[in-house]
């Protein structure tokens, strides 16, 4: 990833609400994907143009493997732009229950339980999830608010 490549979002006139910004999005601008960068720093906007944009450890975990040094990727994902928050312990209960459903119904091992913390994480707040990947959120947290690329 460029180390000069940050996501700094257009400020908004009124907040409604926070939305948890996923991994993949995160990701899409970062390396600036050919298909979906331009949805992504877009979707990003409107969403900062809501409220506050929030990350949590887990996606700083995975947006991380991109980078060389700690301050490189601080400085990708400013805390002016992007809240940093703990995850909070009832997300683990609604992550576990989402994951034990997922696995009821066939799912592969294949460590998606990160993704059910991040929709746990969103729905536990009751904020809106700003991700590419809307069908395991319907799923698995069908009272979600989603911003999906679907919904333009």
């Amino acid at each position: 990833m460029a180390t000069s490549t940050t996501l700094r979002a257009v400020a908004g006139h009124e907040r409604h609400t926070a939305t948890l910004v996923d991994t993949s999005v995160l990701l899409d601008v970062l390396t600036d994907d050919a298909k979906w960068a331009d949805w992504a720093e877009d979707a990003i906007a409107e969403a900062r143009d809501g409220g506050d944009l929030v990350i949590n450890p887990i996606i700083y975990a995975e947006v991380s493997a991109g980078f060389d040094t700690i301050e490189e990727l601080d400085a990708a994902l400013p805390t002016t732009e992007f809240t940093r928050e703990p995850l909070p312990y009832q997300a683990g209960f609604v992550a576990a229950r989402a994951f034990v459903a997922y696995r009821r119904r066939g799912g592969e091992r294949r460590s998606p339980l990160p993704d059910f913390y991040i929709g746990a994480h969103a729905a536990v707040n009751r904020y809106r999830l700003l991700t590419r990947d809307a069908a395991r959120y319907r799923t698995y947290f069908p009272t979600l608010s989603l911003m999906t690329p679907d919904q333009r």
